[in-house]
């Protein structure tokens, strides 16, 4: 706690002054945490002086408070060209960040408890900088930060506003920011260093080393490139739901599934449903293979029942026999791109909505992947298909634009899979008839993209259809050869997967 106080005077967050009348006077309290190591021993423990934002008012003692956090793809697609670079990667850890933050309004806080000025115990704090817990204090820490690494020659990402990337003579740098935590790679040591020396005069930092363990995900090196796990977490979730000792199944979702609203009763307390459905979709940023049935299950967070937790439980069985399975990146990786959709017509037993989905490599290396339910009924399985086309061709185009950025563009035209004959028909030839005229839109938007010569769509056998992972339930043998070639691999058994 003391530690904390000192770094809060020495950073100069607040002046003491006479309470105003009939102003908004913030509370806070203190906040202890344990920090733990990748292997979950206790690491150290930390104290914050963390002011209640609730009793902040909108308007009065803030406004905006929306801060960008980096896309999970811009980091796989960094780790990617880093790693078939042979770039060392190092993750930094900023020190109080949300208290170097420069506020605009005008916010009063109380005193922290323990810490009262016994001379002036009346007095409240006029806050210069943010605390944690106000709620425009990440959006303050972002622009602070951003606004330095602009000063020292970085430039922002249009295509990703929490990439940033520096270029000098024959070096380039890139840095990731997701709220405090830090990636940064160069394409030198020298000029790695150049930025950290130049954070550090700036702001209290750690440099952590190599990239090891980021927004929990474990990231290990190994003889192919490197491999992404959540194994520790995953654990946690089990343990969450009691499930620790549970018998594994082969499989998250079966090959008949499909849940309705109305199937079952409704829980007395879907709190436990709505925690691990939420857990379960933070685990799919290293676990493709669980996006589809994961997808499913947040379609009812409103109202869950009793089917649906059948659903969740099945998940996590399935998660227990897989909690060492991860994502690998492989090196010397071709930088084109490689996508994969397919879309199931009329899946939702309630709606009749379409669900689609889609996965997109770079080379060998798996990017970024989707499962979703369209927004609209489609009155046809080449409609449904298009839609999802035109959904995977825009993740196409941004991650081409993102590449573009990196200096590292795609030397050909991204193809784009897809296992519907009239889907990839339409796709390239200028035709439109009464059938096609309500989809128009998302005819012109892939049209055009096939017209520049940026995208090819091509059909693809529904047998080496990789994007079926994405839309439905599928046999255990095809499960398990879709997953091995998106290269979600049990950690330390790497092979050679992707496109």
């Amino acid at each position: 706690m003391l530690a904390e106080y000192d770094a809060l005077i020495e950073n100069s967050t607040w002046s003491l002054v006479p309470k105003p009348a009939s102003v908004n006077v913030v509370t806070g309290k203190w906040i202890f945490r344990h920090k733990f190591n990748t292997d979950g021993t206790l690491a150290r423990y930390k104290a914050h002086w963390v002011v209640r934002g609730f009793t902040q008012k909108e308007g009065v003692d803030y406004d905006e408070t929306f801060s960008p956090v980096v896309k999970p793809a811009t980091i796989r697609v960094v780790l990617n060209i880093a790693t078939s670079s042979s770039w060392p990667i190092h993750q930094l850890d900023v020190k109080n960040a949300f208290l170097h933050g420069d506020l605009k309004e005008t916010v009063y806080c109380a005193q922290p408890a323990g810490f009262v000025d016994s001379s002036r115990p009346d007095h409240v704090c006029l806050l210069r900088k943010s605390l944690y817990g106000l709620k425009q204090a990440p959006r303050t820490w972002f622009h602070r930060f951003r606004s330095f690494l602009l000063s020292l020659g970085f430039h922002a990402s249009k295509s990703d506003t929490s990439l940033f990337i520096l270029q000098r003579d024959d070096s380039i740098a890139y840095l990731l920011v997701y709220v405090d935590d830090i990636i940064l790679t160069a394409s030198t040591p020298r000029a790695l260093h150049h930025v950290i020396s130049s954070i550090k005069r700036e702001f209290s930092m750690t440099d952590l080393g190599e990239l090891h363990h980021f927004l929990g995900i474990n990231v290990t090196p190994n003889t192919h490139g490197l491999f992404l796990c959540q194994q520790q977490y995953a654990l946690e979730v089990l343990e969450r739901a009691k499930m620790l000792n549970c018998k594994p199944v082969s499989t998250p979702i079966d090959t008949q599934s499909k849940l309705s609203a109305h199937d079952g009763c409704l829980l007395d307390n879907p709190t436990l449903y709505r925690s691990l459905a939420g857990a379960l979709q933070y685990l799919t940023l290293t676990r493709p293979d669980l996006s589809y049935a994961v997808q499913q299950v947040c379609l009812f967070m409103h109202a869950p029942r009793d089917s649906h937790m059948q659903l969740v439980k099945r998940i996590l069985q399935y998660l227990r026999g897989t909690t060492h399975f991860g994502l690998q990146l492989y090196k010397s990786s071709p930088l084109d791109l490689v996508a994969y959709i397919d879309a199931v017509w009329a899946g939702c037993p309630d709606t009749r909505k379409s669900t689609s989905g889609f996965c997109v490599f770079l080379g060998h290396n798996l990017l970024s992947w989707s499962s979703k339910r369209q927004a609209t009924v489609s009155r046809s399985s080449a409609e449904a298909e298009y839609r999802g086309v035109a959904n995977c061709v825009a993740e196409a185009c941004w991650l081409r634009q993102l590449l573009h950025e990196l200096r590292r563009p795609p030397t050909r035209a991204t193809i784009v899979y897809c296992d519907n004959v009239s889907a990839s028909y339409i796709a390239s030839n200028p035709i439109q008839h009464q059938r096609t005229k309500h989809i128009e839109i998302d005819l012109h938007f892939v049209r055009d993209r096939v017209a520049l010569g940026d995208i090819r769509v091509l059909h693809v056998p529904s047998s080496s259809q990789f994007a079926d992972l994405f839309t439905k339930g599928l046999p255990s043998q095809v499960f398990h050869e879709f997953r091995t070639s998106l290269n979600i691999l049990p950690h330390g058994v790497p092979a050679e997967g992707g496109c």
